[in-house]
């Protein structure tokens, strides 16, 4: 049974940071993509980050790019987001996914983290 189990969040001032983590089991976590997508209230599911497998490769959306930082530690199976210079508008519940690529669609989601930025 595969479980993406995400913490590290809470509340923060605006211009402050947070670590994410989500550990990962039951499946063979070096071979999959990771990434985050996250869900503001009212507003539709939207992708965050994305890390490859060998962790070579990331991507960001435009609105977090030079703020937000995805990492990987394969021996821990635990993928990390890094959020720094946090904006109101950054407040959302955030999610851990896996795939087989950076590309693909997301095959396991997490629970959720709950973020919240106040200004």
């Amino acid at each position: 049974q595969v479980q993406l189990v995400e913490s590290g969040g809470g509340l923060v001032q605006a211009g402050g940071s947070l670590r994410l983590s989500c550990a990962a089991s039951g499946l063979p976590f070096e071979t999959y993509a990771m990434g985050w997508f996250r869900q503001a209230p009212g507003k539709e599911r939207e992708f965050v980050a994305a890390i490859s497998w060998t962790g070579f490769n990331t991507y960001y959306a435009q609105s977090v790019k030079g703020r937000f930082t995805i990492s990987r530690d394969n021996a821990k199976n635990t993928v990390y987001l890094q959020m720094d210079s946090l904006k109101p508008e950054d407040t959302a519940v955030y999610y851990c996914t896996a795939g087989e690529t950076v590309t693909s669609s997301v095959a396991f989601w997490g629970q959720g983290t709950q973020v919240a930025v106040s200004s």
